[in-house]
């Protein structure tokens, strides 16, 4: 064969496969930016020179597709010290206490967002790792505090437009203090499902139902037992083991007020919590049976929105009783006669609020707790407690600030043996009447800092340095036992420097 028939035949050859490449290529779907959200990928659009009517088009094919990965994260890092060289820890007395000394703490979250075309629905694959401290370069050792903190599956508008259903285990929350890192009304961690539904009349409703176990002696004990069918040795047995089912029902209306974002929010909450009934081995071995257990949660929120920056006031209300009133993962003490957690309660009243003009800002936490546990009389756990947190900000600049906060604390516990400060000093532990203990603490901080994303209460990333004094009365030092310096110590000075972030991901941050 001759040169010019040969490419002639090459030639013939390459243009046949540049026409079966594009009609493949045509026929697949369009990849989309991985920032995209799944609400905002399209179908492709054919290309064509002779258009048609949009009706004629052929319908996607099943399974046809279009999305991308996306990554997100919330993060906390910080080094500090006190005045003595020590590593800082939290000094708040109260459940839940200012941020500001909290430790290092990092989620990465990977998402997979898809966009089915032939059903016009969504779908999302979430999965949150979390690490927490102490880091390698702090403690030298070559290991790490890891949580799986979401790892699920969700579809949105299959069938329904609003509507959405999840699998798998999530957090969730609704809204929180943030000064405080706490969600006061709803922040629930189990594994199961969900149902969600948004309506066009801006009404939110939501149900999950999930179960968790956590790994105490109150859920589960494992025993040693002779092997089965009489075979050497022993084997490992699930004496206990028992684990909480939680549901929730959460209803939410927001009422718009003008044309711009401001307006309210009613949010409606409960839970109920059930407890299978189980058996336990002393160290003798003798058996106790547990009681199965009850619980449940009402409560409610009114929100306001300015409309303006991150304007806003929330006010929370929840009641607990039950096993509900401990926490998800706490092993219950103080239970009644019975061993159970029959008659326990836990009483929160909170509110959460955010102003910014111009370059100035002012943030605001506070909350009261009443809590007591399932026996009759009053003891150590019983606690009444409140706290009240304001941090006012000014942006210097378009990227640098200062900040001040300040919170008061007071914590009272049921009841104590009421011990003399210095016959315990002399190694005389005193015994007068049982009586309440009041604690004070009183804490300041000055946070010059920067924030590459401009002004806002709530811009991320900042970075800080701070100073705290934590100033704390007798009774406080008392909640301390013998030997630690908070016990002996009535001001305490943290120096610190800190970075926050947080982008990209599908929940709140920590």
């Amino acid at each position: 064969m001759s040169h010019a028939a040969l490419a002639l035949v090459v030639t013939a050859a390459t243009a046949a496969r540049a026409k079966d490449d594009a009609e493949t290529t045509a026929a697949l779907p369009t990849a989309e930016p991985s920032q995209a959200k799944p609400s905002q990928i399209a179908p492709p659009k054919a290309e064509s020179s002779h258009a048609e009517p949009p009706s004629s088009a052929p319908p996607p094919t099943e399974g046809a597709h279009t999305g991308g990965f996306a990554f997100g994260s919330y993060g906390r890092v910080h080094a500090a010290t006190d005045a003595e060289g020590r590593p800082t820890r939290d000094t708040d007395i109260v459940a839940h206490g200012s941020r500001l000394d909290l430790d290092t703490y990092v989620e990465l979250e990977l998402r997979r967002d898809d966009r089915w075309l032939a059903v016009d629905a969504d779908t999302s694959v979430v999965a949150t790792l979390a690490l927490g401290a102490p880091v390698f370069h702090h403690d030298g050792r070559f290991d790490a505090s890891i949580a799986v903190r979401n790892l699920y599956f969700e579809e949105r508008d299959l069938g329904t437009p609003g509507l959405a259903v999840w699998v798998g285990s999530r957090m969730l929350r609704g809204d929180n203090i943030y000064l405080l890192d706490w969600w006061p009304l709803d922040e629930r961690l189990a594994v199961g499902g969900g149902v969600r539904y948004e309506a066009p009349t801006r009404t939110i409703a939501e149900v999950q139902l999930g179960f968790g176990r956590p790994d105490n002696p109150f859920y589960h004990q494992l025993s040693e037992r002779p092997a089965a069918a009489g075979q050497f040795g022993a084997t490992t047995v699930a004496l206990l083991d028992r684990q909480r089912l939680i549901g929730s029902a959460r209803i939410e209306q927001r009422i718009r007020i003008g044309a711009a974002a401001a307006g309210l929010k009613l949010v409606g909450y409960g839970e109920g919590h059930s407890l299978p009934a189980g058996e336990r081995e002393s160290a003798l071995g003798a058996r106790a049976t547990l009681p199965p257990e009850t619980g449940f949660v009402v409560g409610a929120q009114l929100g306001a929105m300015t409309g303006e920056r991150d304007g806003f006031i929330h006010v929370f209300a929840r009641y607990a009783g039950g096993i509900a009133a401990y926490g998800p993962f706490s092993a219950p003490d103080g239970l009644g006669v019975d061993r159970s957690t029959a008659g326990a309660h836990e009483l929160v009243v909170a509110t959460s609020a955010n102003y910014e003009l111009g370059p100035a800002a002012i943030s605001l936490g506070a909350y009261v707790r009443s809590f007591r546990n399932a026996s009759a009389a009053l003891d150590f756990a019983d606690v009444d407690e409140v706290i009240a947190i304001v941090r006012p900000q000014l942006w210097l600049s378009r990227f640098a600030g200062i900040a001040l906060e300040g919170n008061y604390q007071l914590a009272m516990r049921g009841v104590v043996v009421d011990v003399d400060p210095e016959a315990e000093d002399a190694g005389v532990v005193g015994s007068s009447a049982p009586a309440p203990l009041v604690g004070r603490v009183a804490k300041v901080s000055v946070m010059p800092f920067l924030s590459p994303a401009g002004r806002g209460s709530f811009k991320r990333p900042l970075l800080w340095l701070a100073y705290t004094a934590t100033f704390r009365d007798e009774g406080a030092r008392m909640l301390y036992p013998v030997d630690d310096p908070f016990r002996t110590r009535s001001i305490d000075h943290y120096f610190g420097l800190a970075a926050e972030w947080w982008f990209g991901q599908t929940y709140g941050g920590e």
